[in-house]
């Protein structure tokens, strides 16, 4: 994995990149969402994405977050999932391997995994049916069986 210094760098350079293409403004509070995003880790959600930004005192709406979020997936910075929920979560993308995702029912626990035969099969598949696969999305649920899980939900 990049440095963090470097990988803010970097990925601030694709950013810029992109919304010059696009003729749109280069915004300090953009770029300090960006920061904010790329020193987490982990999966999150818009809310609270939108606190840290407030905690940290940056001076951003509820709607520069979705906008700059909307941009930086967009720009394939950010990756967005559903994972059942009616809340997005999202993740940082460029320079993190491929990973799949398994969730857990009970608690909505996600749990990443990579699993290099997945990356076999995308392979196989592309070429067997004339596909050049440029991403994937492998997302398993089920419910955690360890007897000590802190997350599972007490049954009554």
């Amino acid at each position: 994995m990049v440095q963090t210094a470097t990988l803010i760098d970097e990925v601030k350079k694709i950013f810029t990149a992109f919304l010059e293409k696009k003729n749109l403004r280069k915004t300090p509070e953009r770029f300090a969402i960006l920061e904010e995003i790329y020193s987490k880790q982990g999966h999150f959600d818009v809310e609270s994405l939108y606190v840290s930004m407030k905690e940290k005192n940056y001076r951003v709406s509820r709607a520069t977050v979705y906008n700059s979020l909307d941009l930086l997936v967009e720009c394939d910075l950010v990756t967005k999932h559903q994972f059942g929920q009616n809340q997005a979560q999202y993740e940082k993308a460029y320079g993190y391997r491929q990973h799949d995702h398994l969730i857990c029912t009970d608690c909505n626990k996600v749990v990443e995994f990579c699993d290099p035969r997945i990356q076999n099969i995308q392979n196989t598949v592309g070429k067997l049916l004339d596909f050049e696969v440029i991403h994937h999305s492998l997302i398993l649920y089920g419910n955690c069986i360890k007897p000590d899980c802190e997350n599972k939900k007490e049954s009554k």
